[in-house]
């Protein structure tokens, strides 16, 4: 088995701070992808400190190659109780999971992870052992296709303490709640958004806490194939067709740009049909050709696709009114919205052919329209964590 994870987190700032004290570190190995929630006592900027020296610490070690528990050994013995309230200065949950299937859960005195598969919330079994005089949990397990993991920060579980709620959010209740959002087949960053958004409804806006909620789904591969100008070469517009075309029935493939279609339908022999619906006046309408999943216009659609993705990388901003655009119609939305929710990696195919449309074809290749693009578009992909392949013709 071979596995691969979506990982997207969402936090809020205790009420008056401009700092979170909260931090998520995401770390890709080639054996495996690791999460790592910290959450510094108190909050404001002493707070951010804390988490953010722990996230660190595993982020660097891990990095490196060191085994998770030499991480959590090393962590647990640089940060010691505070002296007054004898509290951790950082408490922390570390999912570590292997494209193997293999899976590691550490929790060290944050809320319980919520558990999701097959429809049911499932508890995590305590495994608990001691490191450095201190309690952690310590769960070994295999992880299945469709795993949904949420971690969480205390501020979750305090969510309206005083307020709505005089205990807080009993962690049975929060477990629902995401239950109901699994259900629906929300994405991990709409289930993250959903149960902040919920917490922060609980504090009437005005959170106690940091608040942050990290969700994780195990998934298999979901490979994009994106083709966007003519070859250099027209002698190589068929080989680029066929490479674009390579892979299994799973991938995803999208053509942006009128002359690639023109050339897509002309290599494999199949009809070229335009679209005259407009879903948005600033955004060329989409094609269909037999076998692609989405046919598009290039330049003005990729340019979009790149300022949604850009706007998703900033998770301190992403938030419901983002993916009402993002579920638009139009095909720039359509796109970016592959590439946000159902993406693992990026295979682009791109013709170095200058265009007399967008640019004086003098200028250097670097600085053509196109090529500008698809550099903008590799950097905006690689920041929200998707691998991209290049593949220039």
């Amino acid at each position: 088995m071979s596995v691969t994870t979506e990982i997207a987190y969402k936090s809020l700032n205790h009420y008056g701070e401009i700092l979170c004290g909260d931090r998520v570190q995401i770390v890709h190995r080639r054996d495996s992808d690791i999460v790592v929630l910290a959450d510094g006592m108190g909050s404001g900027v002493r707070a951010n400190m804390l988490s953010t020296l722990t996230s660190q610490i595993f982020a660097r070690m891990l990095e490196e190659g060191a085994h998770l528990d030499e991480c959590v050994e090393t962590v647990v013995d640089t940060l010691p109780n505070d002296p007054v309230t004898h509290v951790s200065y950082s408490t922390f949950t570390v999912l570590q999971i292997f494209h193997d299937g293999r899976a590691t859960l550490i929790e060290y005195e944050n809320p319980e992870c919520v558990f999701i598969r097959d429809g049911e919330v499932l508890r995590i079994p305590q495994h608990e052992r001691i490191a450095h005089g201190k309690v952690v949990n310590d769960y070994r397990f295999t992880v299945r296709t469709g795993d949904t993991f949420l971690l969480m920060s205390d501020g979750t579980i305090h969510a309206g303490v005083g307020q709505k709620n005089s205990f807080g959010w009993p962690w049975e209740d929060i477990a629902d709640f995401a239950l109901k959002s699994w259900k629906k087949g929300k994405s991990p960053m709409r289930q993250a958004i959903r149960l902040c958004d919920a917490c922060n409804e609980l504090y009437d806006g005005r959170p106690g806490d940091d608040t942050t909620v990290a969700c994780i789904r195990v998934t298999e591969e979901k490979v994009v194939h994106l083709m966007t100008g003519p070859a250099k070469n027209p002698d190589d517009d068929g080989r680029m067709v066929r490479e674009f075309m390579s892979g299994d029935d799973g991938v995803t493939r999208i053509v942006s740009g009128g002359t690639s279609a023109t050339i897509v339908s002309r290599v494999l022999g199949r009809p070229l049909q335009v679209s005259l619906d407009y879903e948005d006046a600033d955004i060329p309408p989409m094609g269909e050709i037999e076998g692609i999943d989405l046919v598009t216009e290039g330049v003005l659609t990729l340019a979009e696709v790149i300022r949604l993705i850009r706007e998703y990388a900033d998770t301190n901003k992403v938030n419901r009114a983002f993916f009402r655009k993002l579920d638009e119609p139009n095909a720039a939305a359509r796109i970016a919205r592959v590439f946000i929710e159902d993406c693992t990696s990026v295979v682009l195919y791109v013709g170095t052919a200058v265009n007399a449309a967008y640019q004086n074809p003098d200028l250097p290749l670097e600085l053509g329209m196109r090529q500008n693009l698809t550099r903008q578009l590799t950097d905006a992909l690689r920041a929200i964590g998707r691998p991209v392949e290049l593949h220039l013709y």
